[in-house]
């Protein structure tokens, strides 16, 4: 609880640290801020031509939307796991990356880690707007569903944060665990139907056994981005299960990982 008043007494601090990393990804480039749109619309790009022109890996129609566009359904799983593995891979650097002005002077460290989360939300929400915009456009009826979106993107939010949190711990300790931590993201992308629909999945199992579904779904990124085709590209409810696995997975990564950081905060100047 010390930490988190700390905190609350240093919200100005943190509010600055977010605009600095805001104003300082894309310092001195031509586009700016555009960077972030046309980062994802580059890699959609090359994903839909390789996935659903050559290899066909085409998903179910939305329902009830009717929705049958592939870049949009990549879109609305894409986004969220773009933000994701942005914030666990920035956010195990925060300390590293700080540690002149964590050895000069005393401040919540729990602010570094959270200023990366809020300055990649506020780029999320942006490309999570215009991505509403595009599905409106193409008549999805995303409005009633913008709530529950702003929810599960809290949700997702402190997930990212409590593995970044207890990963910037690691870090200070094992330098490696930043390059491990890349190659495990890219295999975790992978093992996650972001690119592709899950029935490929449940095609496998009908084949190999049960098991398989099972074990894949036991990945939380596999529930989040469910959820997020649900609401925005099908314009349903979620599932039941994936909404509580959603919850669950939130609540214990974010306290685990605050645990972890809140306990070792105080050796960071020392350890650096």
């Amino acid at each position: 609880m010390n930490s988190l008043r700390e905190l609350w007494a240093s919200r100005e601090l943190l509010a600055n640290l977010v605009m600095r990393e805001v104003k300082g990804k894309y310092r001195r480039t031509f586009f700016g801020q555009l960077w972030s749109l046309i980062n994802p619309l580059a890699t959609m790009l090359v994903y839909t031509v390789v996935f659903s022109l050559i290899l066909q890996a085409n998903p179910a129609v939305g329902d009830p939307s009717g929705l049958d566009i592939y870049p949009l359904w990549l879109m609305c799983g894409l986004l969220p796991w773009t933000f994701f593995s942005r914030v666990v891979n920035h956010g195990l650097q925060s300390i590293t990356s700080n540690a002149s002005l964590i050895k000069k002077v005393y401040f919540p460290r729990l602010a570094l880690p959270l200023s990366v989360t809020g300055s990649t939300g506020f780029t999320w929400l942006n490309e999570m707007g215009l991505l509403i915009v595009i599905l409106m456009l193409f008549g999805a009826w995303v409005l009633p569903w913008i709530p529950l979106v702003l929810v599960f993107m809290v949700l997702l939010a402190l997930f990212a944060t409590g593995l970044a949190m207890a990963l910037s711990i690691l870090t200070v300790h094992f330098r490696d665990t930043q390059h491990f931590t890349t190659i495990a993201l890219q295999m975790w992308m992978y093992f996650t139907p972001i690119i592709y629909p899950i029935t490929l999945v449940e095609s496998a199992a009908d084949k190999v056994g049960p098991w398989v579904l099972t074990v894949y779904r036991l990945n939380p990124m596999e529930r989040f981005v469910s959820v997020f085709r649900n609401l925005l590209y099908d314009n349903r409810w979620p599932a039941i299960d994936d909404t509580l696995w959603c919850f669950g997975w939130a609540i214990v990564v974010f306290a685990i990982g605050f645990v972890v950081f809140t306990r070792n905060e105080r050796r960071l100047a020392v350890l650096l």
